[in-house]
């Protein structure tokens, strides 16, 4: 179907000045080549679904936001976007309430997996809030533009010139079953010596002074050993393991006490907050999540029960840049580490991510980022890291341009995708890989 364009005005209220009204909405569906990168619940697939926002001003003034582009994301966004023109920018609480009038079928979320962001259990209020923060940070790229100011000037000013990421380091087959999807030049990673390889292709492209292994593939001995190969191929670098729930908390104490003294942090080494709560008691590696804390809802229990040492925030999870920011405010308030969880994303979200990470005082670690892993993109120029690190923009604005061609093309492949890509579904690409046919996402624990 043709990618939506919503046009109406607000009767509700009087209307802001031309400058800050929404006129128009737009929304581009794409679908993103992905590597075969393996996980606890299978591999990607060859393409990932995204979503493109477009906020127009009655000026004309553009501004765009990016999340999850998944049918359960559409169906939210689209009735969503009905109701935004004539809405002033700044009315950024009143177009977030507005998310609440959108209705959701239950069937879409109930005893669902989020394998997208690998965050737990959905619910209705979750993918209400990945869906309207891309459309706060589209009103938030558009008042930037119209006032002459970068969004971090909008959240309170930046603290730090430059933003700091970590090589997110993934075992991966050197190509999709079946010759699918775009070819690489990464080969294959599935022991030590071959991640070990991929984090030196890392530093060497891009300057990252710290890694992240995505666990949960391999039995935790053969990942204890990649991630102590790290070590000794890079002394004194922050490592961190990430098995996303993947093991008991005995596995995740075994692994805790053979990593010791090695782990910068390991995250979400067992599933909810009461295993997690378990594995803390026993070891004093800080564990990290982007799993058990993805609402506020959720956080009270794991500060009590210390169950966490480490938030990732997400501002797709968390509603956007604001919301982000005031969960910065409370783990800081409670003596709780913070860095950034990442996703398979665009440029977009990248430049939201190094804004707002720029405001936050407490950014305790390198945040993660897929963003090297992605050859598509639908800005006119990519992102470069320099030493691991990103440039806050100080342009109008995100300081990024829709490359209006590229998007195009990219919903062109999702136009004419006959729906298997649409959504996106780890344990249904893993079983197109010969050996694998009778693949079933795994019932967590897995270890």
């Amino acid at each position: 179907m043709p990618r939506q364009t919503t046009r109406q005005t607000h009767q509700d209220s009087p209307l802001p000045a031309p400058e800050l009204t929404i006129a128009e909405v737009r929304l581009t569906p794409v679908l993103i080549a992905d590597p075969p990168l393996l996980n606890v619940h299978g591999v990607h697939q060859p393409y990932t679904p995204r979503l493109v926002v477009e906020i127009v001003t009655a000026d004309g003034v553009t501004g765009i936001g990016e999340t999850y582009g998944d049918t359960k994301y559409l169906d939210i966004a689209r009735p969503y976007a009905e109701l935004l023109p004539g809405r002033s920018l700044y009315d950024l609480n009143g177009i977030a309430a507005l998310a609440q009038q959108v209705g959701i079928d239950d069937t879409q979320v109930e005893n669902a997996v989020d394998v997208g962001g690998l965050r737990g259990v959905q619910t209705a209020d979750k993918l209400r809030l990945s869906v309207y923060s891309a459309f706060e940070v589209a009103c938030l790229d558009a008042l930037g533009k119209v006032r002459g100011l970068p969004v971090h000037a909008l959240l309170g000013g930046k603290v730090r010139d430059t933003v700091e990421y970590s090589a997110y380091l993934f075992y991966r087959w050197a190509a999709h079953p079946d010759g699918a999807g775009e070819p690489d030049t990464w080969g294959e990673a599935v022991d030590p010596a071959g991640i070990v390889a991929q984090a030196r292709r890392f530093v060497d492209d891009h300057g990252f002074t710290s890694f992240k292994l995505k666990g949960g593939v391999f039995p935790p001995d053969q990942e204890i050993a990649a991630v102590q190969a790290l070590a000794e191929a890079f002394p004194g670098h922050p490592l961190r393991l990430d098995p996303n729930g993947g093991w008991t908390p005995e596995t995740s104490l075994k692994v805790a006490a053979e990593l010791a003294g090695v782990l910068e942090y390991l995250e979400d080494p067992a599933t909810g907050t009461p295993d997690m709560a378990t594995v803390s008691a026993g070891t004093d590696v800080p564990l990290a999540t982007n799993m058990c804390v993805t609402t506020v809802g959720e956080i009270r229990e794991a500060f009590r029960t210390d169950a966490v040492q480490v938030v990732l925030s997400d501002h797709h999870y968390w509603g956007g840049l604001r919301a982000t920011r005031e969960l910065a405010a409370i783990c800081r308030t409670f003596g709780v580490g913070l860095s950034m969880h990442s996703n398979t994303h665009l440029g977009i979200s990248l430049a939201a991510m190094t804004h707002v990470a720029a405001t936050v005082p407490n950014l305790d670690y390198a945040c993660d980022s897929h963003y090297p892993w992605q050859t598509d993109d639908v800005i006119t120029t990519r992102h470069v890291f320099t030493d691991g690190h990103l440039p806050v923009s100080d342009a109008p604005g995100l300081g990024v341009e829709l490359d209006r061609d590229r998007l195009a093309e990219l919903h062109r492949r999702w136009l004419d995708d006959d729906g298997t890509m649409r959504d996106r579904d780890d344990a249904a690409a893993m079983r197109k890989a010969e050996g694998y046919e009778n693949w079933t996402s795994p019932v967590l624990p897995r270890w």
